[in-house]
C-alpha cells in the first residue's frame, strides 16, 4: 500500500486513475516548411477535427444550456470553413514557405484584427470568436488535448497546482477529484473542487511521482490522504467512508424546497459562489437561493484579450436570466495577485497582493471598467443583478465608483438601451480599513459582503496562498470574527444587509457565530447549500453566542 498524505480541502471519497496534468509548450516559431503540400494537408485534418468538435459541442451546449449557446458554437464551425479565413491561412503559408502552426496563428490573428477595427460593435466582437477558432486549430495542429484532459474515462487530475486559467480549460466532466503537489485551502483548484462537490486535497509535496501515472488511487478528502493499492482494512473503511457519502447525499435531498430559517425563525439567506454562467447549473441542483458571488474576472482569464461589452453583457444576462429574479451579486473584475492576465500588461510587483489589484485596475483604466459597467447594467434588464466591488478601502473609492455607475446609467438613456436604475451597489468588506471605515462606507452602498480569505491574510499579515503558514493561517482568529462582528454592526445600524462571501461561510462549525453576530446572508460553493440548511434548520438562533470572539 501506498499512503500520501497532503491536506483536504474539498471533502468526499472518491477512486479513479490518477491523470497527471501536462503543461504543452505551445510557444509556436516561424519555422520553413520542409513540404507545402503537407503543412496544407495537416491544415486541413486539423480544421476537419476542429469542425467535428465543434458540431460536437453544439449538440451538448442544446441538450444542457439551450439554443442561444449553441448558437456560439454553430458560428465558430462556421468561421473555421469560411472561405476568406481559410484563404487567408493558405495564404500566408504559400507566401512565407512556413510551417502550419505559424501561418494558421499570424493568418488567424490578422484575420481577429481586421474585425476588431470595424466599427459595428457586432461585427467587433466576432473578433474574439475568430481567436477561439484560430487556437482551436492551433490546438490539434499542436496535438494539444480538448480540456487538457487526454483519457476516455473521469480522472483524478494531478498537478504541481492549477492556475485560475488553466482550471477554467478544463473539461469538468472528465474530473473525479484534485490532488496538487502545492496550493492551499483558498486556491482555486480548491474552490473549483468545492464548486463541483468533488473531493480535493492540497500539499502532498514530492510524494506524488510521476510514475504514479494512470495508477488506480482512492482519494478521501476529509483526511487528506491518497492511497494506492490499499491493504483490505483501509479498502474496507474507504468503501465503508464512500457509501455513508452516498447515503448522506440522498438525506439531503430532502432539504430542497425547505425555508432558510431557523427553530425560533431567524431567517438566513444562503446563496452560492460561482465563476461563471455555466456554474448556475449548480446552484440550481443544489437548491440555492440566489448566487452572492459571481466572479466576473474569469471571463477574463478565459479570454484572449479583453472580453467585448457584448461578450460580457451575454454571461451576465444568462446568469441573471437563468436565476429567474433571484439576486445575482456580480463582482467587477478582481484581477491580480494571484489571478494575472498577460494582455492586462501589469508591472511585476515584489508584493502582488498588495499592489495593483480589483478596483485599484478599474479605476485607473476607466474605459476597461465602464466597458463592464455598461454590460452590467444592461443585464440589469433581464433580472435582479447586484454590482460589488471588490478591494474597498476608502469612501473616495466608492464615490468614484458610484460616478461611474452614474456616467454609464446616461450614456444608457440618452442610447434607449433598457437597465434597472434601482441596481443594488455593494462593496466587499475584505481588508482591515474597510473594516475600521465601515460606518462610513455602509451609508454610500446598499450591501456589504465580507470575503473572509483575504481579510484573513490582511488581518493576520498571512500570505493565504502559502501552504507552509499552516496554524498561523487562522480563519477562526478572533481577530477575524471581531473584525467581522463590527462590519455587521456597522451595516446593521446603517440600514443595509450584510454577507459573507469568503470560503469561512461554508464552515459550518461557525454557524452559531455568525447567527448572534448577526450575519444575513452566507454565500457558500453550491455544494454546501444543502448541508448548512440542514444544520440552519435545527438551530436556535436565540441561544447562539459569541464566545469565540472573546480569544
Amino acid at each position: 500500500m501506498i499512503l500520501i498524505q497532503g491536506k483536504g480541502v474539498s471533502t468526499g471519497v472518491t477512486k479513479g486513475k490518477l491523470y497527471l496534468f501536462q503543461r504543452q509548450d505551445t510557444t509556436i516559431h516561424k519555422a520553413p516548411a520542409e513540404d507545402i503540400g503537407q503543412e496544407k494537408a495537416r491544415i486541413a485534418e486539423a480544421q476537419q477535427k476542429s469542425i467535428e468538435q465543434l458540431e460536437a459541442l453544439v449538440e451538448k451546449a442544446r441538450e444542457e444550456a439551450g439554443e442561444e449557446s449553441a448558437m456560439l458554437f454553430e458560428t465558430h464551425a462556421m468561421f473555421t470553413e469560411d472561405e476568406d479565413y481559410v484563404e487567408a491561412i493558405m495564404d500566408m503559408l504559400e507566401e512565407e514557405g512556413c510551417c502550419a502552426e505559424y501561418a494558421v496563428q499570424t493568418a488567424g490573428e490578422q484575420f481577429a484584427d481586421m474585425f476588431a477595427q470595424m466599427d459595428d460593435e457586432y461585427m467587433k466582437a466576432r473578433a474574439s470568436d475568430i481567436r477561439d477558432v484560430t487556437q482551436r486549430i492551433l490546438n490539434n495542429l499542436l496535438g494539444v488535448a480538448e480540456g487538457g484532459i487526454d483519457s476516455d474515462e473521469p480522472v483524478v487530475l494531478a498537478a504541481d497546482d492549477l492556475a485560475p486559467s488553466e482550471t477554467l480549460q478544463l473539461d469538468k466532466s472528465k474530473i473525479l477529484g484534485f490532488v496538487t503537489q502545492g496550493g492551499s485551502g483558498n486556491s482555486h483548484t480548491a474552490i473549483l473542487a468545492r464548486t463541483m462537490g468533488i473531493p480535493a486535497i492540497c500539499g502532498v509535496g514530492d510524494a506524488l511521482k510521476p510514475e504514479y501515472n494512470g495508477r488506480t488511487a482512492y482519494i478521501d478528502g476529509e483526511t487528506g490522504q491518497v492511497v494506492l493499492d490499499p491493504d483490505e482494512l483501509t479498502l474496507a473503511g474507504l468503501q465503508d467512508k464512500y457509501q455513508k457519502q452516498q447515503e448522506m447525499r440522498a438525506l439531503l435531498q430532502e432539504m430542497k424546497g425547505q425555508p432558510d430559517v431557523t427553530l425560533d425563525g431567524k431567517e438566513l439567506m444562503l446563496y452560492c459562489n460561482i465563476g461563471s454562467p455555466e456554474d448556475i447549473a449548480a446552484v440550481q441542483a443544489n437548491d440555492g437561493q440566489g448566487v452572492g458571488l459571481f466572479r466576473s474576472e474569469f471571463l477574463y482569464l478565459a479570454a484572449e484579450d479583453y472580453p467585448t461589452e457584448e461578450e460580457q453583457f451575454q454571461a451576465y444576462k444568462a446568469a441573471a436570466a437563468a436565476m429567474d429574479g433571484k439576486r445575482v451579486v456580480i463582482r467587477t473584475l478582481d484581477i491580480g495577485a494571484d489571478k494575472q492576465v498577460d494582455y492586462f500588461g501589469l508591472n511585476k510587483e515584489e508584493n502582488p497582493a498588495m499592489g495593483l489589484r480589483a478596483i485599484r485596475i478599474c479605476l485607473n483604466r476607466p474605459e476597461v471598467f465602464r466597458t463592464q459597467l455598461r454590460a452590467l447594467y444592461r443585464a440589469s434588464a433581464y433580472g435582479k443583478i447586484a454590482i460589488m466591488f471588490p478591494m474597498i478601502t476608502s469612501v473616495w473609492e466608492v464615490k468614484e465608483c458610484r460616478r461611474a455607475c452614474t456616467s454609464v446609467m446616461a450614456e444608457l438613456t440618452k442610447e434607449g438601451i433598457p437597465f434597472n436604475a434601482d441596481t443594488e451597489i455593494g462593496i466587499m468588506i475584505e481588508t482591515p480599513a474597510s473594516i475600521f471605515m465601515a460606518a462610513d462606507l455602509a451609508k454610500l452602498v446598499d450591501f456589504f459582503s465580507i470575503g473572509t480569505n483575504d481579510l484573513t491574510q490582511y488581518t493576520l499579515a498571512c500570505d493565504r496562498q502559502c501552504n507552509d503558514l499552516g496554524k498561523f493561517f487562522d480563519p477562526h482568529h478572533p481577530a477575524v470574527l471581531r473584525a467581522i462582528k463590527h462590519a455587521t454592526d456597522a451595516a446593521h445600524e446603517a440600514g443595509i444587509w450584510i454577507g459573507i462571501c469568503g470560503e469561512l461561510a461554508g464552515d459550518i462549525s461557525l454557524l452559531p457565530t455568525f447567527l448572534a453576530i448577526g450575519i444575513d446572508e452566507l454565500s457558500v460553493s453550491p455544494s454546501v447549500v444543502l448541508p448548512l440548511r440542514a444544520e440552519l434548520r435545527k438551530s436556535i438562533a436565540k441561544t447562539c453566542t459569541l464566545e469565540r470572539l472573546e480569544g
